[in-house]
């Protein structure tokens, strides 16, 4: 299991998340809509697989603007959270070429930038080149992790979910 760091930004930075997990589908629009707004700034999302496939067909809008922002794609094979809550086969997800996807999108048009990574040294390289010499494109980082690979947090949320759906009816 990964060590769950605490988030500390600067003054000037802006976070924005959903509850941890409890609306798949959210991230991606999200994304687009804030960097629109948020002209002039770098936007960064951390995006679930079973998420990105909800909507990605958000990234060609994204690629039509000009976006700068940076998408770490978290591809561990299915729904996580949904596991946790309910396991069965329906949270097993299709495995995508999520970077090739993203290159046929781009299709030679625009500036992105697409890398594939399966450890901490090509993370490190993916971040220093998406904040270096590709600091002006899209830039989407697939990081692969295994279907386990999860916060303490994460999993301790799932077991409340699944005991507060597993009570009757309040009745009124």
């Amino acid at each position: 299991m990964t060590e769950v760091c605490r988030l500390v930004l600067h003054g000037c930075c802006r976070y924005e998340f959903q509850m941890q997990y409890g609306s798949i589908g959210w991230s991606v629009g999200a994304l687009l809509g804030y960097a629109q707004g948020a002209t002039g700034k770098r936007v960064i999302a951390c995006i679930g697989d079973g998420s990105f496939q909800v909507t990605a067909q958000d990234v060609s809008t994204m690629l039509r603007c000009e976006q700068k922002s940076i998408i770490f794609l978290i591809n561990n094979g299915g729904y996580t959270i949904e596991v946790e809550i309910h396991d069965g086969p329906y949270n097993v997800i299709k495995n995508w070429n999520y970077t090739g996807l993203v290159d046929a999108m781009h299709n030679g048009e625009g500036n992105c930038w697409t890398a594939m990574v399966t450890c901490e040294e090509e993370l490190t390289a993916a971040i220093d080149t998406a904040t270096g010499e590709k600091k002006d494109c899209l830039c989407f980082i697939e990081v692969i992790a295994h279907k386990d690979d999860t916060s303490k947090e994460l999993l301790e949320w799932g077991s409340r979910v699944c005991a507060a759906n597993s009570m009757p009816p309040n009745p009124q």
